[in-house]
This record gives C-alpha cells, structure tokens and sequence, in this order.
C-alpha cells in the first residue's frame, strides 16, 4: 500500500464528522444511565455531524463545492456558520428532551470551536481534521483517564495524512492540533466544571 493511499484511508476514516460523532456517542459515559443514554449522542451527532455533512455532500454533487472536505479555504467560513446554526439547533432540542448535560458540554465546546475556526478560515486555511481529532483524543483521555493515552497517536497519524495529501502545511496541522487539543478540550473541561 502506498503512502499516499494510506494518507487518503486516515483522511476519509477519521474525518471531522466522524469523529464528532463518536466523541458525541460516548459523551454520556461520564454520567449515571449509560450506555442507556447513548442515544443523546446519537441525537446529537445528528445535529451536529450528519445534517451538516448532509448538507455538504448535496453542494458537493450540484458542483458548488470541489469537495467534501471543502478545502477551499473561502468556502469554509459560510458552511461553517451553517453548522453552527444546526449545533444550536440540536443543542436546543436536547435541553428541551432533558439530555444528560455531559452532551451539551461537548456540543458547547464545540460551538466555540467551530465560531473560532469560521473566522480563522476567513484568512488561514487551519487543519479542521487536526482539530477534530486532537479534541477528541483529549476529551477522550480527561474523561475515561490515562489508558487512553494512545489514543494521541491518532493526532500524529492524521495531520502526517493531511500533509502528505498536501491539504495542510505543517504549521496548519500543528495549529489546528494545538488548538483542538487545548482551546476546544479546556473548554469541555470547564463547561464540565460548571455544569455536570
């Protein structure tokens, strides 16, 4: 298997809204009724990964977007405030369902992050992929402890994907990792604080 295939399976396999998803699924672990609960992070991703990949994959096939990953940097922001609009959405419905609050913490981090990363690409084309994961290890690892370290290896082997399939420079990568991992985490530590 060659390096470029490699980089493209790590690309497609732990793309942004996959890995939301999960990190939404297993969100309620952190609370009384799991795996019970599970399916508020289902509802969850709903909202915040599938309606907006949805959304994407539709521009896509009418030829709006080049592609899913939408590595235009100027089509980037506009999607992004559409996410933003289907994160508050869901965020809305899960409080009006009484879901465990563990979701809406990850959903609240995630609102921050994605308004952060909407103006960002407004100038700089910052690794969404990078971010995404390196959030997630690190919830992952401060939620369920240090068995999960490896998990981090994840971080490493998707921004090496993205910059081999020549989507992101280094610095790209290492500034969307930097900040899912200690803007978007921090945030989910605190709002956790605060709130469960």
């Amino acid at each position: 298997m060659t390096e470029h295939r490699i980089a493209r399976i790590l690309t497609e396999v732990f793309q942004p809204p996959a890995v939301v998803s999960i990190l939404l699924l297993i969100s309620p672990a952190v609370e009384p009724g799991f795996p019970g609960t599970i399916w508020f992070g289902a509802l969850g991703a709903l909202f915040v990964c599938v309606l907006p990949l949805a959304y994407v994959l539709v521009l896509v096939r009418l030829g709006k977007l080049r592609d899913h990953h939408v590595s235009d940097r100027k089509e980037r922001a506009p999607l992004l405030m559409l996410a933003l609009v289907s994160v508050v959405l869901g965020l809305l419905a899960l409080n009006l369902i009484h879901a465990p609050t563990s979701v809406s913490v990850v959903i609240l981090a995630l609102i921050g992050g994605i308004s952060v990363l909407a103006a960002v690409s407004l100038v700089w084309k910052i690794s969404g992929h990078a971010s995404a994961i390196s959030a997630a290890a690190v919830i992952a690892v401060l939620m369920f402890g240090p068995v999960w370290l490896p998990l981090l290896l994840l971080v490493a082997a998707v921004g090496w994907s993205r910059v081999v399939l020549r989507d992101h420079t280094r610095g790209q990568v290492i500034a969307g990792s930097l900040f899912g991992g200690v803007v978007i985490a921090g945030l989910w530590w605190v709002l956790r604080g605060w709130l469960i």
